[in-house]
């Protein structure tokens, strides 16, 4: 079984994904932020290195579904590769930080990817406001992540809203992380891993 963890930047997808492993003994598949060689460059300069950013996670994530779905065992995975098209790339050109030829090869990439690859039996989406957000992207005290701007995080919390609202299957859940401190309160956690269970024990 493959279970995917959206969300934006600072959201907990790495957290979340972290004690649901632990919790069900799933196996962790999480994006690797540390060692991206574009990061970095990207926040300082985004028109320059948006096309090279989203083409490195894109390579990425197909990797990981690949592996994934060649386990025999279920993998959580921080972040799919929906996110990297209908989310970040489309926001990136539509505030004019990627070239329109850049942003059409990309998205030519991306859908013969998705062609290729079965989406995740079961879709968690941390939902979070810019205030959250922002917090807990201070708290975790990343340097190449002190300049995103706020209307870059704005912009992304609309597109993550559109593109889950319009996500086809059935075999999603929406979590609110306003609200659940799943990593510091034990009893968020277990409302989440109740809403899990129903959910698993409902589809499979």
């Amino acid at each position: 079984m493959h279970i995917a963890v959206a969300g934006n930047i600072g959201s907990g997808k790495t957290t979340l994904t972290g004690l649901l492993a632990k919790h069900y003994g799933w196996e962790p598949k999480y994006e690797d932020a540390n060692n991206n060689p574009y990061l970095s460059d990207f926040y300082e300069d985004m028109p320059r290195w948006s096309f090279n950013l989203q083409i490195y996670f894109l390579n990425k994530r197909l990797s990981g579904i690949v592996e994934i779905k060649k386990a025999k065992h279920t993998v959580i995975q921080d972040r799919t590769i929906y996110e990297d098209a209908y989310i970040f790339a489309a926001n990136l050109h539509a505030m004019g930080l990627m070239t329109t030829r850049d942003y059409a090869n990309y998205k030519d990439l991306f859908d013969l990817m998705v062609s290729l690859v079965p989406p995740p039996d079961l879709l968690i989406y941390l939902r979070a406001s810019v205030p959250t957000l922002v917090n807990q992207i201070q708290k975790r005290g990343r340097e190449y992540e002190s300049s995103i701007r706020l209307d870059y995080l704005q912009g992304l919390n609309e597109r993550y809203e559109q593109w889950y609202d319009g996500y086809s299957s059935d075999n999603k859940i929406a979590l609110s992380v306003d609200t659940l401190n799943f990593e510091e309160r034990p009893e968020d956690l277990s409302v989440i891993i109740d809403r899990l269970d129903a959910q698993i024990h409902g589809l499979f």
